[in-house]
């Protein structure tokens, strides 16, 4: 019955939205005495790619021996992706156990100060840093919520930055251009701490310079170093191998965690990321391909992989009308035959919206207008044409890889809510 009680309850907050800002993080905090302290730690932030890049630098850290506390979201099916240890995630059962440790804190703070009881988000981070502590991991890897600058993430004290790549993406909550966007991603720059940026636009890189120098970081940019070429990783694409590149220097500034070359670089073969350029058989031995890019940026990345597919079906679906206009604007010329599906989200656009917005002169499909229906059984699907490729959300990729396993489907209730924007 605790269980279920507590899962009600972490469910309740997750209803009520997230909220950005530090204050709420650095209280709790405060009151579990700091466990975000408790290992080196690499933060990662960025439009697209963190979460491949801290998949990479965790393989590079763990091929050394190290112990690994990995934080990413959103998850794909079940709420314990979000925390790993040596890349295994947390049961639910755990996820629960860490609320109930954080539930009396939540009380205590909301009974004293109401605005400053952690929000879904934050307690979901806070049960990453207890889990960590608590097994005695080497090192953290932690990729921020939303932003950067009031990320719940960033109450942590890191050893190496990194931000990945700019792009327009959440502009209703990080600013409507790219150099608003880069000042939120640049505010988890901290002084004296290294590091290292992808390859971002020119509006970009003067706001992230900017900030460098105001508090005092080194930087290492991206396109300075690897002249002979980025490293090989085995996640397919080559934005994969600059995020690849960003994961090696990286681990090359954790000064209290010693690299090898060629361990590091072996490890990067080896990286294990789903919903990311994923190949899968299907039962009839037709190739499907998942993918989570879901904006104009992460988009462009996949086009030439996309483009060298022989007459792809492509399924689309995608949260919120903006992103599904540039995904489609960039995909829908390259599908053979176009599917266009509601992945089962509160945030999701319905087929007909997408059909909208399709560009003239291409032929969309709407049905089957729903993942069930699209894949009826584990490893069917019943869209014509091979490859299928699968595009637009994390959370369409979520739901596909649920049943294309026939595993248990998505908590769709455990997913964060973004923050409102009025």
């Amino acid at each position: 019955m605790a269980s279920a009680a507590t899962l009600r309850w972490l469910t309740g907050l997750r209803n009520l939205g997230s909220r950005l800002g530090t204050e709420r993080m650095a209280v709790l905090a405060e009151r579990l005495a700091h466990p975000e302290r408790a290992a080196p730690c690499f933060h990662v932030a960025g439009t697209n790619g963190k979460g491949s890049t801290c998949a990479m630098i965790e393989a590079i850290q763990r091929a050394h021996g190290r112990r690994t506390g990995l934080y990413t979201s959103p998850h794909l099916i079940a709420i314990g992706e979000r925390i790993q240890v040596d890349r295994r995630p947390l049961s639910d059962a755990r996820v629960v156990e860490l609320a109930e440790i954080l539930r009396p804190h939540h009380a205590a703070i909301a009974a004293t100060a109401p605005d400053l009881a952690p929000t879904f988000f934050e307690l979901i981070t806070a049960a990453a840093w207890i889990e960590f502590a608590l097994r005695r991991v080497d090192v953290t890897i932690l990729e921020t919520g939303l932003g950067g600058r009031l990320d719940a993430t960033n109450t942590c004290q890191p050893e190496v930055c990194v931000i990945t790549s700019i792009g327009l993406d959440h502009q209703e909550y990080l600013g409507p251009t790219l150099a608003a966007i880069a000042g939120e991603k640049a505010g988890i720059l901290k002084p004296g701490v290294p590091a290292v940026i992808g390859y971002v636009p020119a509006e970009a890189e003067l706001v992230i310079a900017a900030r460098a120098q105001e508090v005092g970081a080194p930087l290492r940019w991206l396109k300075d170093y690897f002249p002979d070429g980025l490293p090989e990783t085995n996640l397919v694409g080559e934005h994969q191998r600059a995020n690849a590149g960003l994961a090696l220097l990286a681990c090359e500034l954790a000064t209290e965690l010693p690299m090898e070359a060629a361990t590091a670089r072996a490890a990067l073969r080896q990286v294990d990321w789903a919903g990311r350029w994923q190949r899968l058989t299907l039962a009839d031995g037709r190739t499907l391909i998942v993918d989570g890019s879901h904006n104009e940026e992460g988009v462009r990345a996949i086009a030439p992989l996309l483009a060298a597919c022989p007459s792809p079906t492509v399924v689309v679906g995608a949260l919120g009308v903006d992103r599904a206009r540039d995904l489609l604007a960039q995909v829908a010329p390259l599908a053979a035959r176009l599917l266009l599906v509601a992945p089962d989200n509160e945030r999701a656009c319905r087929p007909e919206q997408l059909a909208a917005l399709v560009p003239s002169g291409i032929r969309a499909e709407v049905a089957p207008s729903t993942v069930a229906e699209l894949f009826p059984a584990p490893g069917v699907c019943v869209a014509p044409g091979d490859p299928v490729v699968v595009l637009g959300s994390l959370y369409l990729v979520g739901e596909v890889l649920a049943r294309f396993h026939g595993g248990p489907l998505p908590a769709t209730d455990l997913q964060d809510r973004l923050p409102p924007t009025s």
